[in-house]
């Protein structure tokens, strides 16, 4: 199992309302990180907007490229990405770039 962390910046004069988006995920959301691969998945967002996604999955990039193919999941970004910082033109789940584990206690 694979264990993914990464790093995005919600802007913060819009975290309330990203807090908000995130307490009624679409059903149809859940179920295709689900279906894709994307197990244990959470995020947690400091006042600041920093937002630290972590989640567990057989193949990042497997379950990524799944995602990619998921009408709903085009949806969900779209409206997602104007709630963060530098981008760069793409969407949330394209500026993921996971971190690099150097411990893990088991």
């Amino acid at each position: 199992m694979q264990r993914v962390c990464f790093l995005l910046k919600v802007r913060a004069d819009r975290a309330a309302e990203y807090r908000e988006r995130h307490s009624a995920v679409w059903p149809g959301m859940r179920a295709a990180l689900t279906e894709c691969g994307w197990r244990n998945y959470s995020l947690f967002l400091r006042d600041d907007g920093l937002l630290v996604g972590y989640l567990e999955t057989e193949d990042f990039a497997a379950a990524q490229a799944a995602m990619e193919e998921r009408e709903v999941n085009s949806r969900w970004q779209r409206e997602m990405a104007p709630y963060f910082e530098s981008l760069d033109g793409g969407t949330p789940d394209e500026a993921m770039r996971p971190l690099t584990e150097i411990f893990h206690l088991d």
